[in-house]
Parts: structure tokens; C-alpha cells; sequence
């Protein structure tokens, strides 16, 4: 029978969103083992988080000083040397895994599965293309290594489960010299974070200016809700970059998302596919998103969000 190897992604302080959904993921491989390997330091914390998620049968802690900060350049070899006990090594399809599988593939000679949303089978599995407009079946060369990032917003995130054995771990690889931490500007808010929040609300380049965007915050506050915007905001200045939801941005799957302004280009949709309940306001009744939308409302934004806000209160 299979193992798999999941790559924890996470911020140095916490467990990432995406993986308890890649631990659902393996899960569907058929693996007989699934087990999590943590590359941090310090790793107690995030270890602990990673044992507690339902499936997991090992977390696998690597804590060296050189891990303070997920570097690929520098978790890289470490997970090559980890992933030969592996057939399957999988890590989420955000920032962290798309940065740092494609090294790993490379490092091991095998090729990679980007953006896995379904699993057909042991080796057969479908991955979105032109901007989520077709989906293909692939297939990986039975009996070879496969290295895999998972579309996050396809599979639902795994479960608290009796808690798994946390085993430290150590390799010889021999880390690189060239990268070297600097420095990290994040953007940081008391809003739920927007990849693993439950309700969404979006703004577009129909907001006007990065003043008049205060209206979508006003009306996220009031529901609990994570705040995103489309590329065209993003691209006017309104919102700062990491705030972007689409291909080119992020892929989310809430349970409720509220595109307020947004036209519904492609890119976008992409980025919502996998949305619950969609909800769009906008003045053109022509725009695309209205093709997509669950709720759809024809009005002018600037009147109705103030209203829907204040009949929240």
C-alpha cells in the first residue's frame, strides 16, 4: 500500500488552512499511511496543530534554526530527502506549495501535478486549464514518485481526530547558500483571513477609489466577513495585492461570497468556482457575473450596500 507525505504549510506561528484540506486529499489516494512532515523552528505549536487534524497517522518535525522561515530555496532538499520513504509528496496549491514543490520535483527528477482538484484514482487525476473554462484528466507514470500541489477550494479540510505521534526528524541535506531571509512585510488585520473564511465580501474597479471602497469593509465588519477584491481594483490602487481573488490572485470556496461591483471576467470566476452561494450587485444587468450568481441584484451599489449594512446593525 502508498504513503503519502504532506508538506505543512504554515507562518511560522500556526498550521496553514491548506493542510487539513490536502490531509482530505490524500486521504482519497488510498494511501494506507498519510503522514504530515513540519519543517519550522520552533515546531511544538505547529506540530501539535498538525497531529490533532482526523487521518493524519505521523507528523514528522524537522526543526532546525535555518527553518525559522519557510524558505523553498531551503526546505527544498530537505524534503527530497524526507519523500524518499514516499510515493505521494502533496502540498497545498497556495503561495507556499507553488513555490516550493516545483523544487521538489525538480530536485527528484519526476514530474509534477499542478492544481490537483479531483483524484480519479491512484494515478489519474483532473486539474482545471484555460482559466477553469475545461477540466483534464491526467495521468501520472504508475510506479514513479508523484509530487502534486492540491486546488485547496476543491476538497473540504479534514476534521479533529484522536491525536497522531509526533516524531523528530532530521536529514543530511545539504541546505543552500545564495538565499537568505531578509526581511517579511505582511499585510495584518483583525478580519478572518481570506483563503479559509466562510463568508466573503468582494469589491470591483465600480467602487471608484480606494475611499469609497470603505463601503465594502463596513459591510464585511458588520457580517464576520474577509474581504477581497477583483483584479481591476487590485490594478487601480484601491486594495493592496494580497487582497486579490481570481487565477491570478486567490482561489477561495466559501460558503457565501458578494461580488459588489464586479463585473465577473474570467479570471475571476475562476477564482469563485468552487463558492457556495453567490451573490452579485451591480447596476448592468448585462455584466457576466449575473450568469454565475445564485442571488443577483441590478442597483446602484452605492445606494444598496449602505442600506444592507445599517439593516445589519
Amino acid at each position: 500500500m502508498s504513503k503519502v507525505l504532506v508538506i505543512a504549510d504554515h507562518d511560522g506561528k500556526r498550521l496553514g488552512a491548506g493542510a487539513a484540506r490536502c490531509i482530505t486529499a490524500a486521504g482519497k489516494l488510498g494511501a494506507a499511511e498519510i503522514h504530515i512532515a513540519v519543517l519550522a523552528s520552533p515546531a511544538a505549536a505547529i506540530a501539535a496543530e498538525a497531529a490533532a487534524l482526523a487521518g493524519v497517522g505521523k507528523v514528522l518535525v524537522v526543526e532546525r534554526a535555518e527553518n525559522a522561515h519557510p524558505l523553498a530555496a531551503v526546505l527544498a532538499p530537505q524534503v527530497v530527502k524526507l519523500a524518499a520513504a514516499y510515493d505521494y509528496v502533496i502540498g497545498p496549491s497556495n503561495t507556499f506549495g507553488k513555490d516550493l514543490l516545483p523544487r521538489v520535483a525538480a530536485l527528484l527528477g519526476v514530474g509534477q501535478v499542478s492544481d490537483l482538484m479531483s483524484v480519479e484514482g491512484p494515478h489519474t487525476f483532473k486539474r482545471p486549464i484555460y482559466a477553469g473554462n475545461a477540466i483534464i484528466t491526467v495521468e501520472s507514470p504508475a510506479g514513479a514518485k508523484l509530487v502534486a500541489t492540491i486546488r485547496t477550494a476543491s476538497f473540504a479540510a479534514a476534521g479533529s481526530g484522536a491525536p497522531a505521534p509526533i516524531e523528530a526528524a532530521s536529514t543530511d541535506a545539504v541546505l543552500p547558500t545564495h538565499t537568505r531571509f531578509v526581511s517579511l512585510n505582511a499585510v495584518t488585520n483583525d478580519r478572518p483571513d481570506l483563503q479559509s473564511a466562510a463568508r466573503v465580501v468582494s469589491g470591483g474597479r465600480a467602487l471608484g477609489s480606494a475611499d469609497n471602497f470603505k463601503i465594502i469593509y463596513a459591510l464585511a465588519d458588520r457580517m464576520g466577513a474577509a474581504v477581497g477584491a477583483s483584479r481591476a481594483a487590485v490594478d487601480a490602487g484601491y486594495v493592496p495585492s494580497d487582497m486579490q481573488v481570481g487565477q491570478t490572485g486567490k482561489i477561495i470556496a466559501p460558503a457565501l461570497y458578494m461580488a459588489i461591483g464586479i463585473s465577473g471576467a474570467i479570471q475571476h470566476l475562476t477564482g469563485i468556482k468552487d463558492a457556495r452561494t453567490i451573490v452579485a450587485i451591480n447596476k448592468d444587468p448585462e455584466a457576466p457575473i449575473f450568469e454565475v450568481a445564485d442571488v443577483g441584484l441590478v442597483a446602484d451599489l452605492f445606494k444598496v450596500v449602505p442600506e444592507l449594512t445599517a439593516a445589519l446593525s
